[in-house]
This record gives structure tokens, sequence and C-alpha cells, in this order.
């Protein structure tokens, strides 16, 4: 490589082994822990490739990105990141990123990524494939609780792999749309994206043809158990055998594919070589606390599509909430859309909302079990679910003190409530000092309501 890398983070080893690194290859660095020193750098027409940190002691690097295009265009800048989420991924490409890559990287890859941008003009940038997504708006990844950031990190983690990768959830989920997110942010998002139905697998020359298509990027085949036995089987040999351009497999399903291996609706060859990697998407039921943040996402995005202006009132943000969504994402989308056009003022009433959810479809309960399961067997069957969601990762550090968070809030809250907001009657039906109570409330912020109880 031929160039000089000006590389800004705060973490001294990774200036450190960058530094040797690219000085090895014949690069020249200039490294530091400030985006103040790198942003005049920048503008005295140093370097011609910028690695830069996004969280800074003085500032944000993708704040910066703007002044450092105005400054400097074309100027190609990769963003690494330990705020490893996709959004942080979006946000990097919204700015006029050149690359992204979340932390920890791969040195080799980082190091490629680098000899390109060295190389070749920034047309290719994380930006210009971004804007050139069909449907941008799209991506269902609007969330802020835990399995959401989970699936975020996990998504970072498998992007850029070769491995095969199962997208499993409920209709409506997003499977399809976080299968495209995962290649529009991967190192094949420059190759097309094919999905493949039953239909593509009938005949014979399906799997060639279907090859010649893709040309090494990434295969997508929806709902995997819809396919017959014989196209099960023409898939086997095609991910066996891909040829000369080999792309990515990913594959979806709504099915519990143990079930459907057991049944014979689902190859177990098959099965053991699409799930190099698993996902879970969540169900809304799942992530309760991100329906109103979704719902007014798509309000937003519905103005923007020209329909007035439009805001959920108290009330109907707690309906949402308890709402079952059987159809998840999609549902929700739709009703809101349709809300946007239909509401009669600014506000969307309870009313209005209810109107158009019609009456309460009955589900199963999201955690399983029966009404005589015990306590310990329901929070286990949550807890392989959150497993699980990681594939073969551990899930992020301290997950005891998160635990038992999410089973001591409910708790206080619901005991509360049974004594009409007592704390003193509370704590004894706790078992807890009243101080460790009001405590709790406090370090919680669970809110105390007292009310006359109704005999």
């Amino acid at each position: 490589m031929d160039g000089t890398v000006l590389v800004a983070d705060d973490d001294r080893t990774i200036r450190t082994v960058l530094t040797q690194a690219l000085t090895r290859a014949g690069c020249k660095v200039h490294a530091t822990s400030s985006l103040t020193t790198l942003m005049r750098w920048v503008a005295e027409g140093k370097g011609d490739v910028v690695i830069s940190d996004v969280a800074m002691p003085d500032g944000n690097g993708l704040e910066m990105l703007p002044k450092i295009s105005e400054d400097r265009p074309g100027l190609p800048v990769i963003v690494i990141s330990a705020q490893n989420t996709i959004m942080t991924a979006i946000k990097a490409a919204e700015a006029d990123a050149y690359d992204y890559l979340p932390k920890p990287f791969d040195l080799p890859d980082l190091m490629k990524r680098i000899a390109k941008a060295l190389a070749e003009k920034p047309s290719g940038s994380v930006a210009s494939n971004f804007e050139n997504l069909d449907h941008p708006d799209d991506l269902p990844l609007v969330g802020r609780t835990e399995v959401m950031q989970a699936l975020y990190q996990l998504i970072a983690r498998v992007m850029n792999t070769d491995l095969p990768l199962l997208i499993t959830g409920e209709s409506g989920a997003g499977k399809t749309l976080i299968a495209r997110s995962v290649h529009d942010f991967s190192d094949r998002r420059t190759l097309p994206f094919v999905s493949v139905n039953s239909e593509d697998l009938v005949e014979l020359e399906g799997p060639a043809r279907l090859l010649a298509r893709v040309k090494g990027g990434t295969l997508l085949i929806d709902e995997l158990v819809d396919l017959p036995d014989e196209a099960q089987a023409r898939l086997v040999r095609m991910i066996d055998e891909p040829g000369d351009f080999s792309p990515r497999f990913m594959a979806t399903s709504q099915c519990d594919l143990s079930a459907s291996i057991e049944s014979g609706t689902l190859r177990q060859d098959l099965y053991y070589r699409i799930c190099g990697t698993a996902l879970h998407v969540p169900s809304l039921r799942e992530r309760v606390d991100d329906i109103v943040l979704l719902a007014e996402h798509f309000l937003v995005k519905s103005e923007n599509d020209g329909a007035p202006h439009k805001y959920l009132s108290n009330g109907c943000r707690e309906m949402l909430r308890h709402f079952s969504w059987p159809g998840n994402v999609r549902h929700l989308e739709n009703v809101i859309r349709r809300l946007s056009l239909t509401a009669r003022g600014e506000e969307i009433t309870e009313a209005e909302l209810a109107d158009v959810l019609g009456p309460q479809p009955e589900v199963e309960p999201v955690l399983g079990g029966g009404v005589d399961e015990k306590l310990s067997d329901t929070i286990g069957r949550h807890l392989q679910r959150y497993f699980e969601l990681h594939g073969d990762l551990l899930p992020p550090a301290g997950l005891y003190s998160r635990l038992l968070r999410e089973v001591e809030t409910p708790l206080i809250e619901i005991s509360l409530q049974a004594t009409s907001g007592n704390q003193a009657k509370c704590a004894d039906l706790l078992g807890i000092n009243r101080n460790t109570l009001r405590k709790k409330i406090t370090d919680l912020d669970i809110q105390v309501t007292r009310r006359r109880k109704l005999m």
C-alpha cells in the first residue's frame, strides 16, 4: 500500500496496532486521540484515508464527517465503533462514511478495506449503497429493548462472514428486511441480492440459473419449510457445489424447524447446512417497550409521504402496548398508516385506534406453558430464548443484575397495586424492610399511586 493514513482513536492499543500494521504495509501514519487534531490535519491537507472512532473524548466522530467532506471532498473515512449496532452503521451511511466496521474488528479485513480506499475513488462507499436501497426506510431496526440491542450486535458480528444465515421469527416481524439489511451493509453489498421461492427450484436447471443470477451475492430462501422435498434436495446440492462464485446463503422461517424435521417437511441435511448462524427476530410481544417508538417512527414516515401531521394520545399509547400484534411490525405499520389518513384531528384518540384494531385476537403466551407452569420454568424458557438469540456467542456481561432488575420491577409494582400503594403493607407483603422498599422504588423509578381500595 502507498499513502498516508490518519488514525483517530482514544484507545492507545488500537492506535499502536494500526500504526505498526500500516507502517509494515508501506503507509505513512499519523495517529491521535483527539478529534481536534484530526480535523486540523484534514484541513492542512494531510492524509489519503481517515480511520476514526465514533466516541472520542472531545466529540463524536460521525458528527465530524460533514465537515471532513466539506474541507476535503472525496477523502475516504472509515468509521470504527464499539457501539456496534446496525443503527450506528446506518448513521455512518447517512453521514457519507466510506466504510464502517464494528469493534472488535478483524485487522486483516480492515487492512483490505484501507487498501481498497487508497486504490480507488469512494464511489462504492457505504453512503452511496445505502441511498440506492429500494426501500431504505423499511428497515425494521427501530428499537431500544434489550432483545433488539442484542440482535443489532449479532447482526454486526455476522454481517461480513460467509456463514449461512438462518433468520427465524413470526410473520411480519421483519425477517426478509433484516436479511436485506445484512446484505446491504456487508462486503457483498455491490453484488445481487436474490430472493428464492419453491418455483425457482422446481425445474432441473433452476439452481444453475439462480447461481448465474446471484453472481456471488446473497441468495435468500424465503420460508425454508415451504420448499418441496425435491427442491430441498437441489438446494442441498447447490450449497455443496456452488461453482466458481459462491453466494452467501440465507433462509427465513416462521415455523418450528425441529418439529418440521421430525415431521419430515424439512430435510435434516438442509437444516444443518443452512443454520451456520441463527438470528431470531423477536415478536412485538417480546419487545413491548419498542411498540410506541415504532408507531411514532411510522407516523413520521407517513408524514414524509404526504400524510397530515398526527400524534398519539396517552391512552392510545397504552392501547398499542397492550395489543397482541399477531401481524407484528407490518401489522403495526398498516394500522398507523391507516390512522395517519383517517384520524379526524391531529391527536389520534383511543376510540379511533380501537375502531381500526377491532377485537383483540387470542394468542398463545409469548413464553409458552400452561396455567400450572412453575414460575421457574417460565423464566427458564425466557432465558433459553434469550441465549438462543445470541447464537454461538454469549450475551453481554452483567446478565445477573439485568435479570434481577427485570423480575424485581414488576414484582414491586404489582405488590404496590395490590396494597393500594401503601408502602408499609407492601413491605410486609414482600418481607422486606420499609426503607429497603423505598430505596428500590427510587432506584427502579417506580411510580406509586395511593388509592382507596374498593370493597
